[in-house]
């Protein structure tokens, strides 16, 4: 039986604002974590971004957990694969939310803010402002594997608001927070947003299979 108590589990991840979230987010439910600095793991942004190769978000994410997991022989990783799908842009940027813009150049809130200049520009004044987030999470302890999704619907809103999320947060309305996701607090994102969502559901459906202590 693997069990999450022992060694921290590698969060395969180097944005910061993940960071922040999984790192509260797994505390929540009793398993350290620690990031990929932590774990020795020096940063090779080619060969890292050039796993993500996929159509959908289920393969990126194993394909990351796949990765870090040959560099980290003995490691459980979790990894994760999220990105915005909007409706009137045909599930653009899906897959490609995060660097969509094409701004290679650029990273954090100056890369943020050119893919969110992209959303609204592509949008214009559709009527239909529909969107979604989504994210699959991936579980590997380099036998087993396992990848669940999550969800949350909403839509665009012109104005960004909120200070506590990153990359689209502050742009998608989320119709049962009433807010938008970078308006939500800690908690209500575990609850409510794709990716509390699917690694909520990833450490539930491991507890059922014996796979991590309670």
């Amino acid at each position: 039986m693997t069990t999450g108590r022992s060694t921290p589990w590698v969060l395969a991840t180097r944005n910061t604002g993940k960071l922040r979230e999984l790192r509260a987010l797994f505390a929540t439910h009793g398993i350290e974590a620690i990031d990929l600095r932590e774990a020795g793991v020096p940063e090779d942004s080619v060969a890292e971004d050039a796993v993500e190769a996929f159509e959908t978000f289920e393969e990126n994410a194993l394909a990351k957990a796949r990765y870090f997991s040959a560099r980290l022989p003995g490691r459980i990783i979790v990894a994760d694969d999220s990105g915005l799908a909007v409706d009137a842009l045909g599930g653009e940027p899906g897959v490609r939310s995060k660097r969509w813009s094409g701004r290679a150049d650029l990273h954090g809130a100056e890369l943020d803010a050119s893919n969110n200049a992209l959303l609204l520009s592509r949008l214009g004044d559709s009527a239909d402002r529909r969107a979604r987030f989504v994210c699959a999470a991936a579980w590997s302890d380099g036998r087993q594997e396992l990848v669940l999704r999550g969800e949350v619907h909403g839509h665009i809103v012109a104005q960004g608001r909120g200070m506590h999320g990153f990359g689209y947060d502050p742009h998608v309305f989320i119709d049962e927070l009433g807010r938008t996701l970078a308006e939500a607090t800690v908690a209500e994102k575990e609850l409510v947003s794709h990716r509390g969502r699917a690694f909520v559901r990833l450490v539930e459906e491991l507890r059922v299979r014996g796979m991590i202590t309670a």
